[in-house]
């Protein structure tokens, strides 16, 4: 059992815990939750041996061993993916490393005249490697990396070409093949599509490792955990359940210490009465004095501490035609690969279109198409009279000025509109008070991603189009998204890996990649909620 004791941590003036405590039972699978800069990540580090307390205890057993992926990723180069994910196999890991290293030697002509040594240091390294169940691991390490979403190319080819989000699963890929007592996951679903998420969630609940984790998806949470710690102003609330069972929990807890905190107020307010009538009453002296010494040792009761949230009104778009966009006949071949052939597609008013496939089934090509950003080979995308476009992807967190301010960006952008209307905006995503004079170079994916989609909707067009809306939107400002576009009366084209996104604002499903590929991509005139009903799979070719 792990477990932190009386834990208290500061930094400078920020006090993270006060006289903390929580344990970590073998096998438990743990949530970790908090808003942003509560410590959740001084917790991972306290539980991996980075960092200590400055008061109280971190027990860990002998022998335990601890597995940490973070959101930022060390250096890889000069290994094939395959061998960079086996490398955080402890010796099993170098084995295969000097196996590989030998190999190498073996076919270089300089080492010719040391190959009786090579040979046979090769066959030892080799039959330990075999006797450690190398052979295994490797073949362990593809069904993980195809897991995540590696193509059998990618697993072979140079680590070093993979994009960062590719690089996270690289380093997901490490931790989950150590094997390790305990998985400490910051974030696993940030660089992962629905499928990767899917297989993650699964291999998560047949694991027998002790799991703590912090999530913004909430499905992922509640399929998983089984008990949530809440950092809450400097202590660890502990509740049993998922994510949701915490969120109707807490909401009880809260309304329940309200009430005894307005009992307790009233009984105070009535004690205080009777001392000050009484005080100078010589025939009363005795009860006074007794009820004065009965306040000084009540505990009083604080009330719950509440996290505000800006509510903020969405303007309603200019009406569109009822034609938004209309594709016909749509090409698209990337070299030898055929992404669209013939493809034809119509979004109408009001419709809410998700685009569901895997990796490389063209889902962010066809958005591209329809913005104007890539050409097709040979058909036609016409947009409707009337329609403004607005599109979101990663790339548009591009067009901010690093070193403005949040307020300065917005005043910018719309010099029209009133300073306290840009604050209130800012202040609906997450970003209250003093954080509006924050320079956006120092902000981060998650917040940068914020002052994108805030700057989109207070003037919105009638046809939003978005591309991964919810990538490091924690869970409260994703429910806010989810909640302002519920009302929104245009048109949405978009791609998203998170359920509660999906099945919040879709109507319409089109689904790149149907069991039945015969007729290409299907068009399911239901949200995606309807949509796993009639299919029984969360995702293409994900069953349920």
């Amino acid at each position: 059992m792990i477990a932190l004791t009386n834990i208290s941590k500061q930094y400078g003036r920020q006090v993270l815990f006060v006289d903390a405590s929580f344990q970590v039972r073998s096998g438990e699978k743990i949530g970790l939750v908090g808003p942003n800069g509560a410590g959740k990540t001084t917790i991972f580090r306290m539980l991996s041996g980075e960092e200590q307390p400055d008061d109280g205890g971190v027990t860990i057993p002998k022998r335990t061993t601890v597995g940490y992926f973070r959101q930022d990723v060390e250096s890889m180069g000069g290994n094939s993916t395959l061998d960079e994910a086996i490398g955080g196999s402890g010796r099993v890991g170098e084995l295969h490393h000097q196996l590989a290293e030998l190999e190498h030697d073996m076919g270089d002509p300089a080492k010719a005249d040391r190959m009786d040594e090579i040979l046979a240091r090769f066959g030892n390294v080799q039959e330990e490697y075999q006797q450690a169940g190398g052979y295994e691991l490797e073949a362990r390490a593809r069904e993980v990396l195809q897991g995540l979403g590696f193509e059998a190319a990618m697993i072979d080819g140079d680590v070093a070409e993979l994009s960062g989000g590719w690089k996270m699963r690289v380093a997901m890929a490490k931790v989950l093949l150590a094997d390790p007592d305990v998985l400490l996951m910051d974030e696993p679903t940030n660089h992962l599509d629905i499928e990767s998420i899917l297989w993650l969630e699964e291999y998560l609940k047949r694991s027998k490792a002790t799991l703590v984790m912090t999530c913004h998806d909430r499905d992922f949470m509640n399929r998983i955990v089984d008990r949530i710690v809440d950092i809450d102003g400097g202590a660890l609330i502990e509740y049993s359940g998922d994510y949701d069972h915490f969120v109707a929990e807490r909401r009880l807890r809260a309304t329940q210490r309200e009430a005894s905190y307005q009992r307790q107020q009233a009984m105070l307010a009535k004690e205080q009465r009777f001392i000050e009538r009484f005080s100078t009453h010589a025939a009363k002296a005795a009860q006074v004095q007794s009820r004065v010494k009965k306040l000084e040792k009540i505990e009083t009761i604080e009330l719950p501490k509440r996290h505000k949230s800006v509510k903020f009104e969405f303007r309603t778009p200019p009406r569109s035609g009822e034609d938004v966009a209309v594709l016909s006949g749509i090409d698209k071949s990337f070299g030898e690969r055929t992404i669209y052939e013939g493809f034809g597609l119509t979004i109408r008013r009001g419709e809410r279109w998700c685009v569901m496939g895997r990796n490389g089934a063209g889902k962010t090509t066809l958005l591209k198409m329809v913005c104007g950003a890539l050409a097709p080979d040979s058909g036609t995308v016409s947009i409707g009279p009337s329609v403004t476009l607005g599109y979101f992807a990663q790339q548009a967190l591009d067009v901010l000025d690093p070193q403005a301010t949040l307020l300065d960006q917005l005043q910018r952008d719309f010099p029209m509109e009133s300073q306290p209307t840009l604050r209130k905006l800012l202040g609906a995503f997450q970003f209250p008070g003093d954080d509006v004079d924050k320079k956006i170079a120092a902000l981060s994916g998650g917040e940068k991603t914020r002052l994108v989609i805030s700057r989109m909707l207070l003037n919105p067009p009638n046809f939003l189009v978005l591309d991964e809306p919810t990538n490091h939107l924690d869970l409260e400002t994703k429910e806010m998204l989810i909640e302002a576009l519920a009302g929104f009366d245009g048109a949405m084209l978009f791609v998203s890996h998170d359920r509660e996104f999906l099945r919040g604002l879709s109507n319409r499903v089109l689904d790149l990649q149907p069991e039945d590929e015969s007729h290409g991509p299907d068009r399911y005139s239901g949200g995606y909620t309807e949509w796993v009903e009639a299919t029984g799979q969360d995702a293409p070719g994900v069953h349920r």
